[in-house]
């Protein structure tokens, strides 16, 4: 059977899981083409037509969606918090109850955050070998001297492992206060709080502007809007494997 899509495309496609998560449930023996387990990784199917289960429920063909999201500060980047505080999901509209965010942002963390069903695009976007850049700015006490600046960009040592900003340098002064642009190449936890704080300028505010090829712009805080193909396009482009040919499902 050569028509038709990789199971694995199929299911990241319908917002199921990854393609690698996909291809964990398939040789898991947790995957049904027409009532038949298929373990094959080879295997393909073809949407409309054939009848895929995963635990025995039925997966749809989904259009491929992307949001960009602008969170604002206070809001969770969960599903759902047990402590009933409010999320980026109370805010989204309902049909978008199915996306999934690409890399998290803290709570007190506000900017650009993208939405998708894609799950192998989200894979590699948020991929440590992919290196895709996400851009901040951070508002911090004091202004960073040009030796502070050189130490975020050089590295520091971080309860985790070192650590180093991409690129970093003064955006603005605001009275006492400076304003820092910073480039990271990963997505650790509180990543640039404890950079900053590594060389002694706590962080006030906190925004992302970028991520990858894609920016925040003018987007107004709690709202949202679709990506273009094109956008899309680049993002695939960010989350492709250096050794993978263009178009290869």
């Amino acid at each position: 059977m050569t028509d038709g899509v990789r199971v694995q495309k199929f299911l990241s496609q319908s917002g199921r899981a990854s393609r690698r998560e996909a291809e964990r449930l398939m040789l898991a023996g947790r995957v049904r083409i027409n009532g038949e387990v298929i373990t094959e990784l080879g295997a393909r199917v073809v949407p409309g037509k054939d009848q895929v289960e995963v635990d025995g429920q039925l997966v749809t063909e989904a259009e491929v969606r992307w949001l960009l999201f602008h969170k604002p500060s206070g809001v969770m980047t969960t599903r759902k918090d047990p402590h009933g505080e409010r999320t980026i999901y109370d805010i989204l509209p309902r049909d978008a109850s199915g996306l999934r965010y690409v890399g998290r942002l803290d709570v007190d963390t506000e900017g650009l955050l993208l939405m998708t069903n894609e799950g192998d695009v989200l894979h590699g976007l948020t991929h440590p070998s992919r290196q895709v850049e996400r851009e901040y700015r951070a508002t911090v006490a004091g202004v960073p001297s040009r030796d502070s600046l050189r130490r975020l960009e050089s590295g520091v040592d971080l309860d985790d492992g070192p650590a180093q900003a991409a690129r970093a340098w003064i955006v603005d002064r605001q009275g006492d206060n400076g304003v820092v642009g910073l480039i990271l190449t990963e997505g650790r936890n509180r990543e640039v709080r404890r950079l900053m704080s590594r060389v002694g300028h706590e962080v006030s505010r906190l925004v992302r502007v970028r991520f990858g090829p894609i920016e925040l712009g003018d987007l107004a805080p709690g709202a949202w809007r679709p990506l273009s193909s094109t956008e899309r396009g680049r993002l695939v482009d960010c989350a492709r494997e250096p050794d993978l040919p263009h178009g290869s499902s």
